[in-house]
């Protein structure tokens, strides 16, 4: 705008003075055009994806006009697609306090409240929309996502009463697909994840957690629950007192601490009786020992060894015996949960002692299985049962595909994008190998494809385009998704 059409005038506001600017034409002032330029800026770098310059672009507009609800709510469209979901929370209400009949504003605050899973919120935000746009079919459909996720609380809370941990999983799963940033559901599956002794799984979800929020209680006591079972007794009490200094009320990491200390304790007293030859005590304190957590699979399976070793020098054979087979229990244990390292170290120590033809071919069993695992699981790739039919790898595919897409990523960190190509590709080569009836076979039986001269080259996009439809089937640059992005503003 030439300076000729503008007019100087000064004005008093709140007893200061200041400078305005007034456009003759219109009349209005010039710091408004000013802010209107930065929105413009910024929706532009939203649709190119660069949504750090766009957030950057809506601050300085919002920095000159900070009473424009519009504003607000364009730089928390572009937090929501940084997955800053409590800073965009907050643009959220602040522009549905400056306008109450801002649809898009209470649509973001819904969104947001839903994202960190607090459905309640979610829910009377929806309703506000409704009462404002009464066929707005997004509200109405956010509206259904968000009393789901409060069903799956209610079903995963009568699932842990129940010790039905594998439901409240599934639930919480469930969950997450809309409430993505929720640390609570993540921590009530991962806390469930190690109760089935599914370790890794467990410390992985916890450490995601732990990267964003380092003072996180309870994915401290989740991460200190997993070495605990895992019979890493030191570190988890470390653990365990670090939950407890960031949540001093936190009663689960207290009793976890108190059993962890006093097992130790009570094997460590079994052990130096035994050394010392007496082999009463000994017996008594590993039986004591027993007593304390009966959930600790895996020390309590040393504990049974050590007692039936006591057990046969005292004479008590059936009670060794009987503790020896808790062993082989725990062996079908480890097979369950998939810690085949542990599987074969214990049974070959039960053939060494025991060499039946049984005993032999459960080795076998979990020395195949270990070597199974040492490949990449494409089941787990694509989050399908290893009894998937064809079409449900399909649908999986579609699923992860398009979740780890790079252009769906292409406004994040250097390093998100690097893991999601890597995710994308990983992806790829899973769908490649479980839709192929031959590799398939030949994989679900333990062999390399590598050394069995199959093809093995993928290339993750052009397996995406022929499952797309090539050029004319879904792209993420297509005319469709540019509008989707259009109609994120507000004008």
């Amino acid at each position: 705008m030439k300076l000729e059409s503008l007019e100087r005038i000064l004005a008093d506001n709140d007893n200061k003075n200041s400078i305005h600017y007034v456009d003759k034409r219109i009349g209005a002032p010039a710091h408004s055009w000013e802010a209107e330029g930065y929105k413009e800026q910024g929706n532009a770098f939203y649709i190119k994806k660069e949504y750090s310059e766009a957030f950057n672009y809506y601050t300085k507009a919002i920095d000159v006009c900070p009473k424009n609800a519009s504003y607000y709510g364009n730089r928390a469209a572009t937090l929501m697609m940084l997955s800053r979901y409590r800073e965009a929370l907050e643009d959220s209400q602040q522009a549905v306090r400056l306008d109450d009949t801002f649809v898009r504003g209470h649509l973001r605050e819904g969104k947001c409240h839903l994202s960190l899973g607090n459905a309640m919120a979610a829910s009377r935000c929806f309703q506000k929309v409704l009462e404002l746009e009464p066929d707005n079919s997004q509200a109405q459909q956010e509206l259904k996502n968000a009393e789901s996720i409060l069903e799956y609380e209610r079903m995963a809370e009568i699932g842990f009463d129940k010790r039905d941990f594998r439901m409240v999983v599934f639930c919480m799963d469930r969950a997450l697909e809309s409430a993505s940033a929720c640390h609570r559901f993540k921590v009530l599956k991962a806390e469930c994840l190690a109760l089935l002794g599914r370790y890794p799984e467990a410390q992985s979800v916890a450490s995601d957690i732990l990267r964003m929020d380092a003072t996180n209680g309870d994915a401290l006591y989740v991460r200190g629950l997993c070495l605990y079972y895992e019979d890493c007794i030191d570190k988890a009490v470390q653990f365990f007192i670090q939950a407890l200094r960031m949540a001093p009320d936190h009663e689960k990491a207290r009793l976890a601490c108190r059993n962890a200390k006093a097992l130790k304790a009570k094997k460590e007293e079994g052990n130096r009786a035994f050394k010392e030859g007496n082999f009463e005590e000994a017996y008594d304190l590993y039986s004591e020992a027993l007593t304390i957590d009966p959930n600790n699979i895996k020390t309590n399976a040393k504990l049974y060894c050590n007692r039936a070793t006591v057990g046969s020098k005292l004479k008590k054979l059936e009670q060794a015996i009987e503790d020896s087979h808790f062993t082989v229990c725990v062996w079908c244990f480890y097979m369950d949960t998939e810690q085949y390292e542990e599987a074969v170290r214990d049974y070959e120590k039960v053939y060494q002692t025991e060499k039946t033809k049984e005993h032999k071919h459960l080795l076998k069993t979990a020395q195949l299985e270990l070597k199974k695992s040492k490949r990449k699981d494409y089941y787990k790739v694509l989050g399908v049962d290893k009894s998937a039919t064809e079409d449900e790898i399909k649908k999986a595919y579609r699923k992860r595909a398009l979740m780890h897409h790079p252009d769906r990523h292409s406004g994040a960190s250097a390093e998100v994008q690097k893991e999601e190509e890597k995710k994308f590709k990983e992806v790829g080569e899973a769908f490649t190998v479980l839709s192929d009836p031959k590799k398939k076979s030949r994989y679900d039986s333990g062999h390399d494809l590598e050394d069995d001269d199959m093809n093995m080259d993928f290339d993750a996009n052009n397996i995406f385009k022929a499952f797309f439809g090539g050029p004319g089937g879904f792209s993420f640059e297509g005319r469709s998704c540019r509008l989707a992005h259009l109609k994120v503003f507000s004008v």
